[in-house]
């Protein structure tokens, strides 16, 4: 399996592209590009974990190794979200405990908001699981997930 790259493939549920970036073995990027890109590879066992979760419902990507290059306050959000278990949701205030933050602060809500948002690698990061907190998916992606899941 190469290490790094880009790899692409149309998701047959969003019938859309889902394009995985990999560094050393890393997923550290996933998106949902309006087409294929040129460049990109199409075969990758990360694309294809992420494409089960996508395609049919197979969202345990716990296993997936991600590189995440965020702010340290950020990285203990996504990390901490991880954690959180296929068809389980978290609210935003229990994300800041988890990850550590101080729940009576406003500015640790920002940080897990932001988080949220600008999280590289959606789906494999289930920023979906947050019932009140924005996804950097697009919205028919999280729709898709949240009803593979039941939630």
């Amino acid at each position: 399996m190469p290490v790094s790259g880009i790899y692409a493939r149309e998701s047959s549920t969003l019938g859309r592209p889902v394009q995985v970036g990999v560094v050393s073995g890393k997923v550290i990027n996933v998106s949902f590009p309006d087409s294929l890109p040129a460049d990109a590879e199409s075969e990758h066992d990360h694309l294809d974990a992420v494409l089960a979760a996508i395609d049919r419902g197979e969202t345990d990507l716990s296993s997936v190794p991600i590189g995440l290059t965020v702010p340290t306050d950020q990285r203990s959000v996504l990390e901490s979200l991880r954690n959180v278990p296929q068809g389980d949701t978290v609210d935003v205030a229990l994300l800041v405990r988890m990850a550590g933050l101080d729940p009576e602060d406003d500015d640790s809500k920002r940080v897990v908001r932001e988080a949220l948002a600008a999280n590289p690698v959606p789906v494999v990061v289930p920023d979906h699981r947050v019932k009140d907190g924005p996804s950097a998916a697009p919205d028919d992606v999280v729709e898709v997930l949240r009803k593979s899941e039941g939630i």
